[in-house]
């Protein structure tokens, strides 16, 4: 038996797993947030060392073997040519780069070039578009910057005592905006043609390799994206989807090769094992459970779902498109939300309690259907966010997405995930572990939902609720169903 840690440094705090080898047990953990505003854009990366330090206190790391570490994603950290850094760091909260992020589309040539480019069009959040708002607004700064790391390249690289050689995994490298998934390759050109030369990039390893060796000994695996860590932790794999409901929604699931999407409504990451993890995200979902709890009256969400449930499966003809931020898939950006089917009847609060909690879901049903569209299996779905635990969560979606629905209890799965992989290089370099098979941990405890005899309901809910979608906004989806190969102007 040995012992490692998995750090997760998100954008709040530090979390430390410390797990055996073998089965993945947690041993120990530890926990600091970080001394800084939580929703600050500009960061010095020191504090997440400082929070570090606090969370691995009281012995959490000893006789620890390898360490693997997790982070938020999106974080541009601009070194000068001496290993300094430029500007404070940028986070992926950042949302000052979108008009960088918009240019950077049309300077390329559109969606569709950029998807062909590297699976992914820019987003604010992505380094890419940081690299351009940085050339725009600070141009001394850009001009200083030869290399770039984000915060798990970072960590590990502190870690190990700074040395020469810096490096990042797949996983991160796919969100940069200038990486591609499907190639396995940077794009030097892209990087110069947002911040106007190249730079450094960390050298991308393989799932299993080693970052290097601490001066005190310990093993440092290569590291990875939160997303990754996480799906890592969860031990998904083909067939396996996750569903995450925070104020807004996303679908990611595990598949075998990079999805390159001219409509830019899959973004391409590459996980945590060498497989690929596609994401389609929506503007809105919880948020539409608030908004209904709140014009109800009711207070709070497991209220709304206990009235949710006093109706029946299509809320007597209510249909709620949650669109209430504008809406992202399908690319509604100026839209609101819409209530339809209003008749004396349907005008009672739990029809539209059922209303909310059946828009949401089939609005992230609708997500899956484009990952489905592109041959993506989904059989398994995890449900993840505090809204995973309503009842009427539970009892509608199975019929709704067509699939067997996992619910977990919380844990800290990016960490677990980063533990996971901390294993599996420590067994790789004893000669215990094959590259291409990660230890074999313990599954999440969790509740399992089975749509049974409920299939033929949520696809007669599905279908109230597409042809209400294609009434209010016709052809909405046919930019995300449209083939990678299809000819047509690249917009």
């Amino acid at each position: 038996m040995g012992i490692v840690a998995g750090l997760d440094s998100s954008s709040a705090a530090t979390r430390i797993v410390v797990c055996d080898t073998d089965t993945g047990a947690v041993l120990r953990q530890g926990f600091a947030p970080h001394p800084v505003d939580p929703k600050a854009t500009d960061i010095d990366p020191q504090v997440w060392l400082l929070s570090l330090g606090e969370a691995a206190g009281g012995g959490v790391l000893e006789g620890v073997q390898a360490i693997g570490v997790s982070a938020q994603q999106h974080g541009l950290i601009a070194l000068d040519d001496k290993g300094a850094l430029v500007r404070p760091a940028l986070l992926g909260n950042d949302k000052r780069a979108q008009v960088a992020a918009a240019d950077l589309v049309d300077a390329l040539g559109g969606r569709r070039a950029w998807a062909e480019a590297v699976g992914a069009v820019p987003q604010a959040g992505q380094i890419l578009a940081k690299l351009r708002w940085l050339a725009r607004h600070e141009p001394e700064a850009a001009e200083r910057v030869a290399s770039v790391m984000q915060a798990h390249d970072w960590i590990v690289w502190q870690l190990l005592g700074r040395p020469a050689r810096r490096t990042t995994d797949r996983g991160g490298a796919s969100g940069t905006g200038y990486w591609a998934a499907g190639a396995g390759a940077y794009r030097q050109d892209l990087i110069e043609l947002a911040l106007g030369h190249r730079v450094g990039v960390p050298e991308v390893l393989g799932p299993a390799d080693s970052a290097g060796t601490t001066p005190e000994g310990l093993l440092i695996s290569a590291g990875t994206g939160e997303t990754m860590a996480a799906a890592f932790g969860l031990g998904l794999g083909v067939g396996d989807a996750v569903v995450s409901l925070g104020a807004s929604g996303s679908v990611t699931a595990v598949h075998g090769e990079a999805l390159a999407d001219p409509s830019g409504t899959i973004t391409s990451f590459a996980d945590a094992t060498g497989m690929h993890l596609p994401v389609v995200h929506t503007s809105n979902a919880v948020r539409a459970l608030r908004g209904t709890a709140e014009l109800l009256g009711t207070e709070d969400l497991a209220e709304l779902s206990a009235l949710a449930l006093k109706s029946t499966p299509g809320a007597s003809g209510l249909v709620l498109l949650p669109y209430l931020e504008g809406e992202r898939t399908p690319q509604l950006p100026h839209t609101a939300g819409t209530l339809s089917g209003l008749r004396r009847e349907s005008m009672r609060p739990e029809h539209l309690a059922r209303a909310a909690f059946e828009g949401m879901l089939c609005s992230l049903a609708d997500a899956m259907d484009v990952l489905r569209g592109r041959g993506v299996e989904v059989r398994r779905v995890f449900l993840l966010g505090g809204a995973a635990e309503l009842p009427a969560v539970q009892a509608i979606a199975p019929a709704v997405f067509g699939a067997q629905v996992v619910v977990v209890q919380p844990a800290e799965y990016a960490a677990l995930g980063a533990a996971r992989q901390a294993a599996w290089a420590l067994g790789v370099s004893q000669g215990t572990l094959s590259p291409a098979a990660p230890p074999a941990w313990q599954g999440a405890a969790a509740q399992v939902f089975e749509p049974g005899d409920e299939l033929a309901v949520g696809s007669a809910v599905r279908q109230q609720y597409r042809a209400t979608r294609e009434q209010i906004h016709p052809g909405a989806f046919d930019a995300a169903r449209e083939p990678a190969g299809a000819a047509g102007p690249a917009e």
